[in-house]
């Protein structure tokens, strides 16, 4: 277990890490996965080391979601002040993706 987990964190280090020092736009997590999902592609690391704690922590991703969760509570005011904008972004990017999504399925299925 302790070998899996130190692969994802030690992933998601070095992800932090670069991110931080190039001045990187995407986020050191994000690039963390990418490095990680190209290490499993190439060999580097075996499916085998990371599965089983992978599945733990999204079984458990519920729980990631409660520091986000709460910050919303403490801003709602500013939410309240804001609630235009926020939910016309809402609308606009949900249609847009629907309407990428539906497309890239029309693309993909000729």
């Amino acid at each position: 277990m302790y070998k899996g987990l130190a692969i994802i964190f030690g992933f998601l280090f070095i992800g932090e890490e670069l991110t931080a020092i190039f001045h990187l736009s995407i986020p050191g997590n994000v690039l963390g996965m990418i490095l990680l999902t190209t290490a499993l592609l190439l060999g580097a690391v075996k499916l085998e080391d990371v599965e089983k704690e992978a599945e733990f922590l999204v079984r458990n991703m519920s729980v990631m979601f409660i520091p986000p969760g709460v910050g919303v509570v403490l801003y709602l005011n500013l939410i309240k002040s804001q609630a235009v904008p926020i939910f016309t972004a809402l609308l606009i990017s949900f249609i847009i993706t629907i309407i990428t999504t539906a497309k890239l399925v029309e693309v993909l299925r000729r």
